[in-house]
């Protein structure tokens, strides 16, 4: 109850930002810390939603972009229909929203855009905890790599969708072994294969 986050001076020039799922005002807090982002986005859960609902929605305000899944997409926004929900939550600040589905893939917004995809089929799921952690990890550290503004108009809105895809290929490598295991031996050579995959598979 009285964590109050503290980040290494190392960090507060850092450009990009995710802030993973806490107390919004703690969020808040973090990004008050750093004077220098590029984009910043972030988690939530139903907790917060429900429970701390006006801070979140103060912590949102100030975002690019937010990660979450259908069912919390449909509980912040009060919308059964995710396209609707997904517009109401654009109107509450950021300009782009991911909603996670799981083995059903995701699907991203923006005001003039959608772009959806399918789950990566594995064979065999050891263990999904925290796959939403690593498509977070996978969606931002693409984005990071390219150098990308989301405060910027003036991007390629299809570095946005391979982003998402990165996002799923790291999620679905998260589901193979348990816990972080499987990233002690993940190469990146293995990352961009099965990226190649996923574009082959949605190819049409």
């Amino acid at each position: 109850a009285d964590f109050q986050p503290k980040l290494p001076p190392s960090y507060l020039g850092q450009p990009y930002l995710f802030l993973g799922n806490i107390q919004p005002d703690l969020q808040s807090g973090v990004q008050q810390q750093m004077k220098q982002v590029r984009f910043v986005g972030g988690d939530t859960m139903n907790y917060w939603i429900r429970d701390y609902r006006e801070d979140l929605l103060s912590a949102i305000r100030n975002w690019d972009f937010l990660l979450i899944n259908d069912a919390e997409a449909r509980m912040l926004s009060g919308e059964q229909n995710l396209r609707r929900a997904a517009q109401k939550i654009l109107d509450m600040g950021p300009n782009t929203l991911v909603i996670k589905r799981g083995e059903y893939g995701a699907m991203l917004f923006r005001r003039d855009s959608l772009f959806m995809v399918s789950g990566y089929l594995l064979e065999d799921v050891f263990d999904p905890t925290g796959a939403g952690d690593c498509f977070a990890g996978g969606f931002v550290g693409y984005l990071a790599e390219r150098g990308f503004d989301l405060r910027n108009g003036d991007f390629d809105v299809h570095e946005l969708h391979r982003a998402v895809i990165y996002g799923s290929v790291m999620g679905s490598f998260c589901c193979e072994e348990f816990g972080v295991e499987r990233f002690r031996t993940l190469t990146r050579e293995e990352i961009d294969q099965r990226f190649a995959e996923f574009r082959r598979f949605t190819a049409f």
